[in-house]
């Protein structure tokens, strides 16, 4: 039988569901103010009761609200005795009803809402809860992963109610997970034994302490351990740890690749004007700290575009530091050309002078770079691994200057005059190249290379007038383990000593471990002295 409703009915049905629609959006938001107006009560048990219906409230900013509750940043204005919510720094206040930014507020004009401990457990529960039905599956997985450390009875029962709604693939791994945690002390065998399979390779930290917590109760249980639990246990254990040795492996390649090209980079321009000109430049690293300040003057110069201000840093450094390097060659290393005592001893002078001046201009304290929010945070690969954005844009900048540069001598007539005057001075003169004018270019061009080196470090550390010290030892150490004058050998000299300065740092310390890397450069240099890959042509047999 098919039922027809009348014109009428649908009208009328169609007229309840517009009216009913506001009066119940006017219901939430009564709740919810009421809800408010209990938080100010000075009875936790009222303003117990007042979070419960502000979470059953349905309202929009009930999850802030509870949330900034139970953080301590919840407040009642004394004047109009409004709810206010501080931001996570506190320098910003919002207001608790309407969700609205609120103008210039002190704390002198707020009174904190206390909560008692037993609120905040409650609070746990329906803040989760809440974001456990949030729009955004990040939020929800945040949610679920916040729970992990604290599984009840009640939030169990919770996380199998969101787990039968839930599609997203990673937030539904994430429950499953949580959910074999918390079966981890069900007295049922079978259940533990297949909470065990379930949590073989976890990255979370719980899952591993719970694992570890039941092999050792095993391995105390009267009347002898079950030897298939214990064995589901050791083998899930044992997977576990496999996987957080591999990410942790993963994650020490990283940290020495991004020293590595700190390093590559530092060293690229010592490589060209050593390789080419024969000059030991005691100086490079004080062009590595001109190109790092110019990084700093740049930001003060553009205080309102922090986000491109170090786009314009980069060619601002370059040219600075590579001026600096091409007034040195003129001015001093010009004339000491074969006499490499004199040339060192002139550029350690020029280095205490540089450092001398950038004391007097700026002042010897140390000066901080602000990085970009598109270089700031982590990317978060799992629990076990996460990578910084700065040391992964510094990987690729390095990478990409390396390149630009080995581009340029290969396919370019002033790269070709370079590698012709490295290779052999004299038959190069001969055929009309002016080595005075590729002397003064390639010390430049190095010059410019480590204040690029410079923009990079600046956003790993403070600049300061010392800054170049701590590198021109580095520096050197990658040019003559990588072989003199060879951009190439540069390159994997500088990556292989990052990672080995990080592979040995957890065992050894910082210290130890740059002073292990300089033995191994020692003995590597007496059995290979002309370096991994070492130069060829006349010069190099001369």
């Amino acid at each position: 039988m098919i039922w027809r409703l009348p014109a009428t009915a649908l009208v009328s049905i169609f007229a309840l569901w517009i009216v009913g629609s506001p009066v119940t959006a006017r219901a939430e938001e009564a709740s919810f103010a009421t809800g408010l107006d209990g938080l100010k009560s000075s009875s936790f048990k009222t303003k117990a009761e007042a979070a419960v219906r502000i979470s059953e409230s349905g309202a929009p900013q009930a999850r802030a609200v509870l949330a900034a509750l139970l953080d301590g940043r919840l407040y009642i204005h004394r004047s109009d005795g409004g709810v206010v919510i501080g931001s996570e720094d506190e320098q910003g206040f919002t207001d608790g009803l309407t969700g609205y930014a609120l103008p210039a507020v002190g704390k002198a004009d707020l009174k904190k809402i206390i909560i008692n401990n037993l609120m905040r457990v409650s609070l746990r529960v329906a803040v989760s809860r809440l974001s456990l039905r949030a729009a955004d599956p990040a939020e929800r997985q945040l949610a679920v992963e916040s729970l992990l450390g604290s599984l009840t009875s009640e939030t169990v029962e919770m996380l199998r109610e969101s787990l039968a709604e839930e599609r997203d693939s990673d937030v539904r791994a994430t429950l499953q997970t949580a959910l074999a945690l918390a079966d981890l002390k069900s007295s049922d065998r079978e259940v533990r034994l297949a909470a065990l399979r379930t949590l073989k390779g976890s990255m979370y930290s719980e899952v591993r302490s719970e694992v570890v917590a039941l092999l050792e109760s095993e391995g105390k249980a009267e009347g002898g351990a079950d030897a298939q639990l214990r064995e589901a246990a050791a083998a899930a254990l044992k997977s576990i740890d496999d996987r957080r040795f591999f990410y942790g492996l993963l994650e020490t390649v990283f940290f020495g690749l991004s020293l590595g090209s700190v390093l590559v980079l530092a060293a690229t321009g010592l490589a060209i004007t050593f390789g080419v000109m024969g000059v030991i430049n005691m100086a490079h690293g004080e062009l590595i700290m001109l190109g790092a300040y110019a990084t700093w003057g740049v930001q003060q110069l553009m205080p309102n575009h922090l986000e491109l201000s170090l786009f314009v840093a980069i060619p601002v450094a370059f040219l600075v530091a590579g001026a600096v390097g091409i007034a040195i060659e003129r001015g001093v290393v010009g004339f000491l050309y074969g006499r490499p005592l004199e040339t060192l001893l002139a550029t350690f002078g020029v280095s205490l002078i540089l450092q001398q001046t950038v004391r007097t201009i700026f002042s010897p304290l140390n000066r901080a770079v602000s990085t970009p929010d598109w270089m700031s945070g982590q990317l978060v690969i799992n629990n076990a691994l996460a990578i910084n954005y700065n040391r992964l844009y510094i990987v690729v900048f390095s990478m990409a200057v390396f390149l630009a540069l080995v581009a340029m001598l290969r396919y370019t007539t002033l790269g070709l005059q370079v590698r012709a005057v490295a290779q052999n001075r004299r038959m190069a003169m001969a055929m009309g190249v002016r080595a005075s004018w590729i002397d003064a270019m390639t010390f430049g061009l190095g010059s410019g290379v480590a204040g690029l080196a410079g923009v990079a470090l600046s956003q790993l550390t403070n600049v300061g007038p010392n800054l170049g010290q701590s590198q021109i030892v580095d520096s050197f150490m990658v040019v003559v383990f990588g072989g003199v004058g060879n951009l190439w050998g540069t390159l994997v000299a500088g990556l292989s000593l990052g990672i080995a300065n990080k592979a040995l740092e957890p065992y050894a310390g910082a210290v130890l471990a740059k002073i292990f890397v300089l033995v191994f450069i020692i003995l590597f240099i007496q059995r290979r002295p002309r370096g991994l890959f070492p130069q060829r042509g006349r010069a190099a047999e001369a």
